[in-house]
C-alpha cells in the first residue's frame, strides 16, 4: 500500500457514517440500504483513485475489461457489508441475515485444544460477519487486531455500537512487540483472534506471491507471529451475496506453524503463496467483494519490497511517529 493511499481520508467521514446509523437505528435496514445508491454515485464521480484501482482488479478477475457498471456494483457491494456492520455489531439478533456456515466445526475443534486460534483473513468480503457469528456464540471469544489509526469513523462506530468488542481490540499500531505479546495473552486465554493478512503497510516487510496473474506482495509479520506463538491457524472469507445473504467459509490451515530460521524465506514463501492460492479462488468466486481499493500489484510503491530499509530513512529524516512504530515492528518479529 503506497503512503499516498493510506493518508487518503475515509470515504464521506465520520458525517456519512454517523447518519447510516442513525437511518438504521431508527428506521431500519431497508431505508438505510437506500442510502447506498447515492454513496456509490460520490465514490464513482468524487474518488478517482478508487475508481481506477477497481476498474484494474476487476479486468483480472472477470477475464475481461471491466465496465463503469462493475465498478459501481463493486462500490455498492462495499458500500453494503459497511451498513452491515452497524447490524452484525450492535446487537445479537442474527435472524435478519442469511448465513451460510462451512467448516466451523474445524475452527471449534481446534479451540477445543485450549491453546486459541489464529483466524488469518482478508479484505475479501465482510469479516465484521465473521464476528458476528460469534455475537450468536458467546462461548466463543473473539480478539480483533485492528490500527485503529487507519479508520478513525469505523473505530468511532465500534466503540458506539459494541463497546465490548471494541475493548477487545488489539491495536495494530502499537508496534510488533507489543502487539504479539497481545495476541499470546489472548490465545493462552483460549480466543481467536482475528488478523487481515492482504494488505502491506510502510514500513512492513512483505513476501511476493502469484495473486490474479502476477506477482504480489503481502505481509510477512502474521506468519512469524503464527510461528512464534506456535497456535493453529484457520483462515476465514465473510463473503456477501447480495441482500441479506453472507457465506462464512472457515478453512483449516495449521495446526501449529514451524519455521526454521535457516529456512525462514523459503518457508514464508510457501505459506504466503498458500494463502495468496486460497484468497484468489474465493476472489474469482465472488469478484466483486475485494475491497483493497488501491493498485495491489504495483511494484515503484514505497511501502512495498525494501520496506524496513524506507522505514529506516524515514526515521532518519525525522519523518513520523509511525515510520518509527514499524521500525520497531518488523525488528521485533525477525527476532521472532
Amino acid at each position: 500500500m503506497s503512503t499516498a493511499w493510506r493518508q487518503r481520508p475515509e470515504g464521506g467521514g465520520r458525517v456519512a457514517i454517523w447518519l447510516i446509523r442513525a437511518i438504521s437505528r431508527y428506521l431500519g435496514r431497508a431505508p438505510a440500504r437506500a442510502l447506498l445508491y447515492p454513496i456509490t454515485l460520490y465514490f464513482l464521480l468524487r474518488r478517482g483513485p478508487e475508481r481506477r484501482a477497481s476498474r484494474a482488479y476487476l479486468a483480472r478477475t472477470l477475464g475481461r475489461p471491466a465496465t463503469l457498471w462493475d465498478v459501481a456494483r463493486h462500490i455498492h457491494t462495499f458500500s453494503a457489508t459497511i451498513l452491515d456492520r452497524v447490524f452484525l455489531l450492535g446487537d445479537r439478533d442474527m435472524s435478519r441475515f442469511d448465513m451460510r456456515v462451512s467448516g466451523v466445526d474445524a475452527v471449534r475443534a481446534q479451540l477445543d485444544e485450549g491453546r486459541g486460534v489464529l483466524l488469518i483473513g482478508s479484505h475479501l468480503g465482510s469479516f465484521e460477519a465473521l464476528r458476528g457469528l460469534a455475537q450468536s456464540r458467546p462461548d466463543i471469544k473473539v480478539r480483533a487486531v485492528l490500527d485503529k489509526s487507519q479508520t478513525p469513523a469505523m473505530t468511532q462506530l465500534l466503540e458506539e455500537l459494541n463497546p465490548g468488542v471494541a475493548a477487545g481490540v488489539i491495536d495494530a499500531a502499537q508496534g510488533g512487540l507489543a502487539v504479539t505479546l497481545a495476541i499470546k495473552q489472548a490465545t493462552d486465554e483460549g480466543a481467536m483472534v482475528t488478523l487481515l493478512a492482504d494488505r502491506v503497510y510502510p514500513g512492513e516487510t512483505v513476501v511476493r506471491a502469484p495473486f490474479l496473474g502476477e506477482a504480489a506482495d503481502f505481509p510477512s509479520s502474521p506468519w512469524l507471529i503464527a510461528a512464534a506463538l506456535q497456535v493453529p491457524v484457520s483462515l476465514a472469507f465473510g463473503l456477501y451475496r447480495g441482500g441479506n445473504r453472507y457465506d462464512l467459509v472457515f478453512e483449516t490451515f495449521s495446526d501449529g506453524i514451524r519455521i526454521e530460521r535457516h529456512h525462514r524465506a523459503q518457508a514464508l514463501a510457501g505459506l504466503v503463496a498458500r494463502y495468496a492460492q486460497r484468497l484468489e479462488h474465493h476472489a474469482r468466486a465472488m469478484p466483486y467483494n475485494w475491497f483493497n481499493f488501491y493498485d495491489f500489484w504495483k511494484h515503484d510503491d514505497d511501502g512495498s519490497g525494501q520496506a524496513h530499509t524506507a522505514a529506516e530513512a524515514n526515521l532518519a529524516a525525522g519523518d513520523s511517529d509511525a515510520a518509527r512504530r514499524r521500525l520497531r515492528q518488523q525488528r521485533a518479529l525477525r527476532r521472532a
